[in-house]
């Protein structure tokens, strides 16, 4: 039941060119009415918007949040290499992860192609090392009610190392027309990443490791990641362990994508396979990932892909970003909201009935958030 002073309003707006208007208030009212469980208070974390599509699929994981009663408060910090004369400072948005529970919710940052003040590591290079994310974890699985290439659902895991390889920023101009590209691989971080995804399969009951490289070609740098999951592989007999080249694996990602379990990989390759792979599921409107370090947690959309055709317009797909938030607020404890915001996102794209254009329907961004809120319930 809604309250007479609502009540009143919604028979004010009248028909027509107000309907549209009277529907979303009287869903906010219905949606604001329902209860929601109290808990002790409330979290803050840090929200960086990013370029392209970024803010209008940030700002619908905030409508559902706010009318869902999700324990949630935000920080915003705008940071962007395309637009840097409005950009905060890598140190401001580190400072804000810092005090804001180490853990932020992101956008894509495009990265420009040449740095303003000559800077050859971009943004999203800077801040991984700044809070030591070395871990970029993709999950790839199969929704129902997506049409996917293949039959057999997928559920498989990329890590990939993303703090040194060839993302180094150690280039230079020998002389003019030869540049050289220097690709940096060290033990003590294939050890930290191979270790990683190991454990990873531990905690989360999963089969085998797959470790991807070209150690055929570049044989001390991917040599030297190969014999270190080898020997770490050792430490964990009951996963099972396989190596591929990475020309290979491509072609097995589009041939039989099921036989993957976990697989990790150095930087460069675990780029490529992430986009790969996300399109064997629905492209990049679905996949989640999120960047891990020791101390800090930043989640993000599996596939960085900043849509800036699709800027203003309303049609973004933003079920990779509510799902990331879902994924945030079981990494903050609060399970019970993470499972119903997971199971809500769920229920919409089973029904089939709001979908957005890269699904084959006409819905808005705003229109699929608000088929999340109706959906909610704990």
């Amino acid at each position: 039941m809604f309250r007479p002073a609502a009540r009143h309003l919604l028979s004010a707006l009248g028909s027509g060119k107000h309907d549209i208007l009277a529907k979303s208030l009287t869903r906010n009212l219905a949606v604001a009415a329902a209860p929601t469980p109290e808990v002790a208070q409330r979290l803050k974390v840090t929200l960086i918007p990013g370029d392209g599509v970024g803010p209008e699929l940030i700002y619908a994981v905030q409508d559902v949040v706010r009318n869902t009663g999700i324990p949630l408060d935000f920080e915003e910090v705008f940071i962007s290499e395309v637009h840097y004369s409005r950009s905060a400072s890598i140190e401001d948005v580190v400072a804000s992860i810092r005090r804001n529970n180490g853990v932020a919710l992101k956008g894509v940052i495009q990265e420009a192609y040449t740095g303003h003040s000559g800077e050859l590591q971009g943004i999203n290079m800077r801040l991984r090392r700044e809070l030591d994310l070395f871990a970029n974890v993709v999950q790839i699985k199969s929704l129902e009610g997506i049409k996917r290439r293949h039959k057999k659902p997928l559920d498989f895991v990329i890590v990939r190392e993303q703090t040194e390889g060839e993302y180094s920023s150690l280039e230079h101009e020998l002389v003019p027309g030869v540049i050289e590209c220097l690709k940096i691989m060290t033990r003590p971080k294939c050890t930290r990443i191979a270790k990683f995804a190991f454990d990873y399969a531990t905690k989360y009951g999963r089969r085998k490791v797959t470790a991807v490289h070209k150690a055929n070609i570049m044989k001390l740098g991917d040599g030297l990641f190969l014999n270190i999951c080898k020997e770490v592989s050792r430490l964990y007999p009951k996963i099972e362990f396989e190596q591929m080249i990475i020309d290979n694996c491509c072609m097995q990602l589009v041939a039989k994508p099921e036989q993957f379990d976990v697989m990790v990989m150095p930087n460069l390759y675990g780029n490529i396979v992430d986009n790969l792979a996300t399109g064997l599921v629905g492209g990049a409107g679905v996949v989640t990932g999120k960047s891990i370090g020791a101390n800090y947690v930043i989640f993000e959309p599996g596939s960085r892909h900043s849509f800036q055709e699709a800027l203003g317009r309303q049609i973004a797909n933003p079920t990779a970003m509510i799902l990331c938030c879902a994924n945030l607020l079981k990494h903050l404890h609060l399970h019970a909201h993470g499972d119903a915001l997971f199971k809500a996102v769920e229920k919409v794209i089973r029904d089939g009935k709001v979908k957005t254009r890269d699904l084959g329907g006409y819905a808005s961004t705003s229109d699929f958030a608000y088929a999340v809120i109706d959906k909610f319930d704990m």
